[in-house]
């Protein structure tokens, strides 16, 4: 395997795909690539992935790599962190097996992950699955106890210039499938008017698919600054202590925002502020609500979520998975039932029109005269 391109490096995977151009290398340093991440880099188009870190370390069965390696997209996987340093964006690099050249000498080595490699570590990751679950319980519960606080009313909820109350509220997060399950409410979004809450990056997607979100909340790292330039309400999402790290980066832009020290996720905290508020309907989508998701963010139990779940569940809908639920295809028996539906009116128009039958019987003549009956 041969490979020569034009290489893009960064720490952040999703900082990169933001970069990314068709056909070139990415050089990322990402430990267990997810499958979110896994997407992003194949839509970016890009010829092959060199990663610093293990791209499937079989502490649990992350599908990012099988996904590239179904996609076609070679990982030079494992050739050490300190790769993103010595590359610069638009220097060119060849790839020749696991050895990385930059202007004819090498600066890297790695090994190819093979599909065989790949479904060997997802077997092996699935097999040791039972002790990392009974680690993930037990985080849960006990930092449920510790967190308990921010279903029981404990956690000051800021407020907001958008009314939410009695009114349906669409919560969208970056997440697995968000695009194919964003698509198929879209007709819902247009019709209802549904208040927009961005997490972060989900921010970014309800702009790719045309709306407008009412409000952008989160820690501001994933979300573009057209976005948030663009967005209503800007809600930034700060440890227990007050620390806020994205606050800088708002305030950079000029912006205002508004704080919400809290502990958990930036999506639970989402859910959260739109049941305080009175939302009659939460729809999720792309929200993360399982194991995987959980291990795949690099966090070590579920409670926020969990606990915020049991709060808003009666009003809640998870909008996850629905696009594979179902697909609306339109049939040509469809379209030939509809087109008969639409003729019965204007069959009826001419039998019973004296105008319609003056009009049939002088076609009648000039046909009769055009083939010399």
């Amino acid at each position: 395997m041969r490979i020569r391109g034009v290489a893009r490096a960064d720490k952040r995977t999703k900082d990169l795909v933001k970069r990314l151009r068709p056909k070139e290398i990415a050089v990322i340093l990402h430990e267990d690539i997810d499958e979110t991440a896994a997407r992003t880099l194949i839509e970016a188009q890009v010829s092959a992935i060199i990663n610093g870190l293990q791209s499937i370390t079989g502490r649990y069965p992350n599908p990012g790599p099988q996904f590239l390696c179904e996609a076609g997209i070679p990982i030079i996987d494992n050739v050490g962190k300190e790769i993103t340093d010595k590359i610069n964006d638009n220097q060119y690099l060849e790839i020749d097996g696991g050895k990385i050249f930059l202007n004819g000498n090498m600066i890297g080595e790695g090994r190819v992950l093979t599909e065989d490699m790949i479904l060997t570590s997802m077997k092996e990751a699935k097999a040791n699955l039972g002790p990392i679950l009974d680690e993930f319980v037990t985080n849960t519960l006990e930092y449920a106890k510790r967190e308990k606080g921010l279903i029981l009313g404990e956690i000051p909820i800021p407020e907001i210039s958008e009314d939410l109350y009695g009114r349906q509220v669409v919560v969208v997060v970056r997440g697995k499938n968000y695009k194919e399950d964003l698509s198929v409410i879209t007709s819902y979004i247009e019709e209802e008017k549904p208040v927009l809450i961005g997490v972060d990056g989900g921010g970014d997607a309800l702009m790719e698919f045309g709306f407008v979100p009412h409000i952008v909340i989160g820690d501001m790292d994933s979300v573009s600054d057209g976005t948030l330039m663009a967005t209503k309400e800007i809600i930034v999402h700060a440890y227990p202590d007050g620390k806020a790290p994205g606050l800088e980066r708002v305030k950079s832009l000029g912006l205002d925002c508004k704080l919400f020290p809290a502990p958990g996720t930036s999506e639970d905290i989402a859910l959260l502020m739109a049941y305080e508020k009175g939302a009659s309907l939460i729809v999720a989508v792309g929200t993360h609500s399982n194991i995987i998701d959980f291990l795949e963010k690099g966090r070590k139990g579920m409670a926020s979520t969990f606990l915020v779940r049991l709060k808003v569940g009666s009003i809640m809908v998870d909008a996850k998975g629905v696009s594979l639920l179902y697909k609306g295809y339109i049939k040509g028996g469809h379209i030939a039932q509809v087109a008969f539906a639409a003729l019965i009116p204007i069959i009826i128009i001419l039998i019973s029109s004296d105008v319609a039958h003056q009009f049939i019987r002088l076609l009648a003549i000039k046909l009769r005269i055009m083939l010399g009956f």
